[in-house]
């Protein structure tokens, strides 16, 4: 059988999907149940476990491998979960884990690597340039990463970490990051430093939303001033990617991309900065797919 099994761990729910096969992936199956990670390590395994229970009664077979989207990475040097936000999963052989709980090959990548391979596969990308080559992923919401697809696979890379842009220096004014470093990407384009920048700035703490609303309406001078540096930094730090990758598509996921100017102060900022005489002819895309990148991402795994 061709078709592609996939999961998607997330902080909230644990989805899984059935899709016919690469070149028509028709939804065949799609359900989920609550991650309740509060309860702990054994308990998400055996929530992971009670989707795959259910796609096997539908399907009625079991696969031979499934694709399971993931908040971090394995390290394939341990096979250990590592730079996950659901925090118990971190350090733990949770690929080995599963195999051994569900008896099924297992691919796994993280959720960025994910987004990027259903939008290459089967999202924006693949409909709007179905020849692309390469494409890079970027998620900018409450953190930064990103997932590089070249000929239709993730390129995890030697330590797992393939496309994790966001922890490069950008500008020391981002200050101290989680990650040990300083001035990270994530510290100066991420949703929360967003909102921390306007804060620090005018004394006001407002959402994004709202810090955009007050930018377009011309009248808060904090906000315009956060705008533009959101817009500067954008067109920096994605400049590296571009210098180094060239993708022949740029795909833009999370909340932060919801914001239109990235898509032309932003992209101003990029053709200043790109190492080709200010010339820039990538696409940069809004998502097709939106939450469904994830699980739809973590089938091709499998392909």
């Amino acid at each position: 059988m061709n078709k592609l099994w996939g999961i998607d761990l997330g902080g909230t729910k644990v989805e899984g999907v059935v899709l016919k096969s690469p070149v028509e992936p028709k939804v065949l199956f799609r359900d989920r149940v609550p991650t309740e990670g509060h309860k702990g390590y054994e308990h998400i395994l055996g929530q992971i476990k009670k989707v795959v229970d259910m796609m096997e009664a539908t399907q009625g077979y079991k696969p031979k491998r499934i694709g399971i989207a993931t908040p971090g990475t394995i390290d394939p040097s341990t096979g250990l979960m590592k730079n996950s936000n659901s925090t118990s999963l971190n350090g733990k052989p949770i690929k080995g884990d599963l195999e051994n709980l569900l008896g099924v090959e297992l691919a796994m990548a993280n959720d960025a690597n994910c987004f990027a391979l259903a939008e290459a596969n089967m999202g924006v990308a693949h409909e709007k340039y179905p020849d692309a080559k390469v494409v890079f992923g970027v998620i900018l919401g409450t953190g930064v990463g990103g997932g590089v697809v070249v000929d239709g696979k993730v390129i995890n890379g030697l330590h797992g970490i393939g496309g994790e842009w966001g922890h490069n220096f950008l500008d020391a004014s981002g200050g101290t990051c989680y990650c040990g470093k300083s001035g990270c990407v994530e510290k100066i384009l991420a949703g929360p430093a967003l909102e921390k920048y306007y804060a620090s700035i005018s004394g006001v703490s407002k959402s994004l939303k709202e810090v955009y609303e007050a930018y377009k309406s011309g009248t808060d001078p904090f906000a315009t001033q956060t705008m533009e540096r959101l817009h500067h930094f954008f067109g920096v730090a994605l400049s590296v990617v571009l210098n180094i990758l060239d993708p022949d598509v740029v795909v833009i996921g999370g909340g932060v991309g919801n914001i239109d100017s990235i898509y032309t102060e932003g992209i101003n900022s990029l053709r200043q900065h790109i190492f080709n005489n200010k010339r820039l002819e990538t696409p940069i895309l809004k998502p097709k797919l939106g939450d469904s990148a994830g699980v739809f991402g973590a089938a091709f795994l499998v392909t």
